[in-house]
């Protein structure tokens, strides 16, 4: 199954509910997670699969947290790297960025604050997952404008032409009120003679692929009398 690329992210952390709660937000918001609780495991991980970014604490039970730093900086100079560390610990701060760290996180930490720094350093060193890829967001709903697929997360979603269409202009006028004869003239085209209703029932087979509850539609909604409304980050 086709998924959109992600960007993933190895974590390294022996205290298994702060490595699960920074797993759990991480995914949500699109990488792919890998977990070790110790500095040997992590190193075997990575010895298999490279990671983007390496989220590591220092204070770990089988190896020096800097020591595995600096043989993460020196097999990869371009491997993003953040440093877990404890609060007050300015000394740990400066140890690790001159051993090649890109950025830190001070203990206790909001993991969506942890998110967001990993973005930001993606962004700073031009490796964030499709960075040059033409695309559509809104909440979990992703249209690739180059490869014309519809990702719901990460999740392909099977469409017609006529339903990309449809999303795309969905997408593009994001909490407009478009009525079924203007989203006629924009996917249809404004020659097309069939019936209006038409666009009831691609809706309907959207909704069927792209909502949680198609009883309760919380993307596309109706405005009744007009037309259809999507939801900006519904």
């Amino acid at each position: 199954m086709d998924t959109l690329e992600r960007n993933k992210v190895l974590i390294v952390e022996d205290d298994d509910h702060i490595r699960r709660f920074v797993a759990i937000n991480l995914d949500r918001n699109h990488f792919s997670v890998s977990e070790a609780a110790l500095g040997e495991a992590a190193l075997g991980m990575l010895a298999v699969s490279r990671p983007d970014v390496v989220v590591l604490d220092i204070m770990l039970p089988d190896m020096d947290g800097f020591e595995l730093c600096r043989r993460l900086r020196d097999s990869d100079p371009d491997i993003v790297i953040i440093l877990l560390t404890a609060l007050g610990q300015d000394q740990d701060k400066i140890k690790g960025l001159e051993l090649g760290a890109d950025d830190y996180m001070v203990k206790p930490f909001n993991p969506l604050e942890l998110v967001a720094r990993i973005k930001t350093v993606l962004r700073r060193t031009q490796k964030v997952a499709g960075l040059d890829r033409k695309l559509l967001q809104s909440g979990s709903i992703i249209l690739d404008l180059d490869s014309n697929k519809l990702f719901k997360q990460d999740r392909l979603i099977e469409v017609t032409p006529k339903e990309y269409q449809m999303v795309k202009v969905f997408l593009e006028n994001p909490d407009k009120a478009l009525s079924r004869d203007k989203l006629l003239n924009l996917i249809w085209g404004e020659d097309y003679v069939g019936d209006p209703k038409t666009v009831d029932v691609h809706v309907r087979r959207l909704r069927e692929k792209l909502e949680d509850d198609c009883s309760k539609p919380q993307l596309i909604q109706t405005v009744w009398g007009l037309g259809y409304r999507w939801r900006k980050d519904g």
